[in-house]
């Protein structure tokens, strides 16, 4: 889609879209900050979507999802113990060390491997959500989940065994 096209068909979406994350979310300034990622989102797609009649429900699913995703977010964030920020304890530091020793392990997995492990054990995706955003097979997401956690616990398991060596 050209950019001529995306104005012409795109932007007299947004006041649908924001009137739909508007309620939604309840609040117009995460309404419109919902409307401005998905925009963006398309713009940066334009060149693979097609002038088409799915492109408003696209954009309303795009909406509905990354709402959910900062409720999810917020959720997670709202359950964390208030302890782990501030505890000084060699056992909560311990924890945290081996929390960010982990996140670290899993930023050197593959691409694909590293998405999936992230939407599925730090962002609490389903696994049908995860086959719908990434396109992948049932079987496909099992092995790729499998191959992540094996290549985390394995190098976990040399680093810890380095570090009682020394």
């Amino acid at each position: 889609m050209k950019p001529s096209e995306f104005n012409h068909i795109v932007l007299p979406m947004r006041n649908e879209l924001l009137s739909y994350a508007l309620s939604v979310t309840g609040s117009a300034d995460n309404a419109e900050d919902l409307v401005q990622e998905v925009m963006l989102r398309l713009w940066n797609k334009r060149e693979q979507l097609e002038a088409e009649d799915k492109l408003k429900s696209l954009a309303i699913t795009m909406i509905h999802n990354l709402f959910l995703d900062q409720q999810r977010h917020e959720s997670h964030t709202a359950t964390m113990p208030e302890q782990i920020d501030i505890a000084v304890n060699d056992r909560s530091a311990e924890l945290r060390d081996e929390a960010r020793l982990i996140l670290n392990i899993v930023d050197q997995l593959p691409p694909l491997q590293q998405q999936i492990f992230r939407m599925k054990e730090i962002e609490g995706y389903t696994a049908e959500e995860i086959m719908q955003i990434t396109g992948c097979t049932a079987d496909n997401l099992r092995r790729n989940l499998s191959r992540a956690r094996t290549k985390i616990r394995e190098t976990y398991i040399k680093i810890m065994m380095k570090g009682s060596k020394l």
